[in-house]
């Protein structure tokens, strides 16, 4: 997913062959094989060009990992907790990326002082720009 996610456009089992072998030799097949298991699964769709598929991710990679801290939250049997846990494991940068998202997701209207509406790219904080 990483290197469909890296393009943001669908993608060919070429052009990820290509790209996984400047760092490792890895066969044509086995590209084939985690893409159409992808597929299956509902992690990409794929449309037919010529004798190949050109593969596009369902989802962007923010909304996963949301889907994924979501899930893990909802699981806790004490979310209170598991929020302070994982507030505790932050850098200073993903607090301050944290606060700007709750401001994002308040609305201007829940923000005094603030004139102009953020957008979901403000929401990456120092580390992300």
């Amino acid at each position: 997913m990483t290197r469909v996610w890296k393009w943001n456009r669908p993608v060919t089992v070429r052009e990820v062959l290509e790209d996984l072998q400047q760092e490792r030799s890895i066969a044509y097949t086995t590209v084939m094989t985690v893409l159409d298991n992808l597929h299956q699964k509902g992690w990409v769709r794929r449309e037919a060009e010529g004798r190949a598929y050109r593969y596009e991710a369902v989802s962007t990679r923010a909304a996963y990992a949301a889907a994924l801290m979501n899930d893990a939250w909802s699981q806790s049997d004490n979310p209170a907790a598991a929020l302070v846990a994982f507030f505790g494991m932050m850098s200073e940068e993903q607090r301050e990326a944290l606060r700007d998202a709750v401001r994002i997701a308040q609305g201007p209207e829940n923000t005094p002082g603030q004139a102009t509406q953020n957008t979901p790219e403000d929401a990456r904080g120092p580390a992300g720009r």
